[in-house]
């Protein structure tokens, strides 16, 4: 499910399915982008930090044109304890290895990997990207 900015409309909340992981998108070219997705974070649980909610930056392809400072980004997944995750849409593998990266997060956010939870994955993530 696809949404421009949080809160959620309540009146669909009996419809609405369980939320396993939080993707926020950020265009480097954008500066409403990251205004929008800081200014929506103020409305995730914090029970969600822990390994639910990542942050997937995209445009980067296109360094001379980012509207949004880098270390603004980096603060983001610093501050929230989550991932931040890098991309080019407009490349096609790039971006097939993106979908295919959410979608093993997503696995294991929603409980379907045996042995992994949401939290040590989070903390996997935070250690790889130090080294």
């Amino acid at each position: 499910h696809l949404t421009t900015s949080l809160p959620l409309p309540s009146e669909r909340d009996h419809l609405r399915p369980r939320i396993d992981m939080i993707v926020f998108m950020i265009d480097i070219k954008s500066k409403y982008s990251l205004k929008n997705v800081e200014a929506s974070l103020a409305h995730v649980d914090a029970s969600f930090f822990l390994g639910k909610v990542c942050f997937l930056v995209t445009g980067v392809g296109r360094v001379n044109y980012c509207s949004v400072e880098m270390n603004a980004i980096w603060k983001l997944g610093e501050v929230y304890c989550s991932p931040v995750l890098f991309c080019e849409l407009e490349l096609e593998g790039i971006r097939i290895a993106t979908a295919q990266r959410l979608l093993r997060m997503l696995q294991i956010c929603a409980g379907h990997i045996p042995g992994v939870s949401a939290l040590s994955f989070g903390t996997l993530m935070r250690s790889s990207a130090d080294d």
